[in-house]
């Protein structure tokens, strides 16, 4: 072979790799394509009046996906039997509605598909497209807005609905709980307003939901509700707000059982402060029982002894709003055994309560088999503070910044329901020097007392909270290095706590105001701030 044909030969295999390296790289394209797809036609026409059919098809100019259809779309008036949407799942060029419900007459139907229809290359969404219709001959279009907003929490929920009742011959106040609504529309998840579109004239009981399995009724347990405290009358031209709270669920007591030797859990919905357990049953002279609450469950718990030979206790479970008999059956058990427990561990604020608490109940405390000493071997002074429904004790004594206590709890010190008796324990805490903390005062102006007024983290959380009922400035000491928001809650009828609203008592929650901090808290350093407040 000579030297040209081997340099045309060497060239032609070097130009083929670079072709085939080439081949495998993905081709540059030109811009993204960050259009929407566009509707070539719907079938009947979108806002068709004298609807008599059961299908719809849209026709879009390339294809598309529809992408959680179950949250996104929204029927209004809504129906009881779901239509039928394809395609799920896979593209096309065309959206069909197979209505499996029978339709009312004269009525204006609107189907809003929020962000869920989207093309298939580059999910570019066909942002809030609604298709009407009416089986009369116009379609209402009237329109009731607003916003939505948290009774007690700085931004609300997403996906939030919002429905009109028709006031006619067929309301009632538990129409929430057991009919879905006239009119729904829902804030999906990127807004607080809302517009209810496509309506009649006439009056409605306007409220919202945070329906939380979207079947369109209130449910209290899992639902969180907001309710206009009067009718409206449409057309009108106002703009409405609604807080949205979850209420305090409806006392109930739930079946009772045995979980352990001599101990009974009493499980309840609701506030457990006026419940009553009694024992029905015969027991002898030498019966007695002590009740506690879980640390965390809604339960409490009946310790009793003797030990019982019956098969099944008796009781009567009793709250202001409620009574009911129970039967326990009752078999042999192991008893729990005594677990102490104690908070805070490692750092302890200057103002802050040493807890003891346990499993079982105490009956017998003897304060002179504890002691506590600081770092400098000093004895330090102590009071307690007994709660029995939570079975806890608060070590109550004197403390100085930087400074380290040994608490020191000798056997049988605490003597529990079953004479459990605890062995030597030792614990150990400490305070940050005055420096590692910040603090804040608060002027005030145009205040209506009194008012709960908190420091939050931002997920709502209470990190640091004061009651007021004067005038006055409010100082927060000891503050944590960090960012905190400001909650303060107008307590209507002074009892000292947040209340929320109640739909069947026609109650708002009262009234919650926030605030941002000017700057962020640090070591060392303090804050003063004027809230100024606007009366509503």
């Amino acid at each position: 072979m000579n030297k040209s044909l081997s340099n045309f030969i060497f060239i032609a295999l070097i130009s083929l790799a670079f072709i085939n390296c080439a081949n495998r790289g993905t081709p540059g394209g030109g811009p993204k394509d960050e259009t929407p797809p566009s509707i070539e036609k719907s079938t009947p026409e979108n806002f068709s009046t004298n609807f008599k059919d059961n299908e719809i098809k849209i026709v879009f100019d390339e294809y598309i996906k529809i992408k959680d259809i179950q949250k996104q779309l929204i029927i209004s008036p809504p129906m009881k039997w779901q239509p039928d949407i394809t395609p799920l799942g896979s593209a096309s060029k065309e959206i069909t509605i197979r209505i499996n419900d029978t339709l009312l007459p004269n009525t204006t139907y609107a189907f809003n598909f929020g962000n869920s229809i989207t093309d298939n290359n580059e999910g570019n969404p066909f942002p809030y497209y609604r298709y009407v219709l009416s089986t009369g001959d116009y379609i209402d279009s009237l329109t009731v807005k607003g916003q939505i907003i948290d009774a007690l929490k700085r931004q609300p929920e997403t996906f939030v609905s919002v429905a009109l009742y028709e006031i006619d011959s067929t309301f009632h106040d538990s129409i929430i709980y057991k009919e879905t609504p006239k009119y729904i529309t829902n804030t999906l998840d990127s807004v607080t307003t809302f517009s209810i579109e496509n309506i009649k004239a006439g009056k409605y009981m306007l409220m919202a939901l945070k329906d939380g399995n979207n079947d369109n009724k209130f449910q209290q347990k899992t639902d969180q509700i907001a309710f206009h405290e009067s009718f409206i009358d449409v057309p009108n031209d106002s703009l409405y707000t609604l807080k949205l709270f979850s209420e305090a669920p409806d006392f109930k007591a739930v079946r009772p059982r045995l979980i352990s030797g001599e101990k009974i859990a009493f499980g309840y919905e609701g506030d457990y402060k006026n419940m009553d357990i009694k024992i029905s049953s015969e027991t002898p002279e030498d019966f007695t029982h002590r009740i506690t609450k879980d640390e965390k469950a809604d339960t409490l718990y009946y310790w009793y002894k003797p030990r019982l030979k019956a098969d099944s206790l008796l009781f009567k479970v009793s709250h202001p709003t409620f009574e009911k008999d129970f039967t326990v059956r009752i078999s042999e058990q192991k008893r729990d055994s005594l677990i102490i427990k104690t908070e805070p561990s490692g750092n302890i604020g200057y103002e802050e309560p040493f807890k003891i608490f346990a499993n079982t109940p105490f009956t017998t405390f003897d304060a002179s088999k504890i002691s506590i000493m600081d770092k400098d071997s000093t004895n330090v002074d102590f009071t307690t503070q007994y709660d029995s429904i939570t079975n806890a004790y608060n070590f109550n004594f004197k403390k100085t910044e930087d400074n380290a206590y040994k608490l020191q709890v000798l056997p049988e010190a605490f003597i529990d329901f079953f004479d459990n008796t605890n062995d030597t324990l030792n614990y150990a805490v400490s305070t940050k020097k005055e420096s590692d903390f910040g603090y804040v005062r608060f002027t005030l102006v145009n205040v209506k007392y009194p008012i709960i007024f908190q420091l939050t983290d931002a997920k709502g959380e209470v990190k640091y909270e004061q009651y007021a009922t004067k005038p006055k400035a409010l100082d927060f000491l000891n503050l944590d290095s960090g960012k905190y928001y400001i909650r303060v809650i107008f307590d209507t009828n002074g009892n000292g706590k947040y209340d929320a609203g109640n739909y069947l008592k026609k109650i708002q929650p009262e009234r919650v105001s926030h605030f941002e901090m000017d700057d962020e808290v640090r070591s060392d350093w303090g804050l003063v701030q004027t809230l100024n407040f606007i009366e509503e």
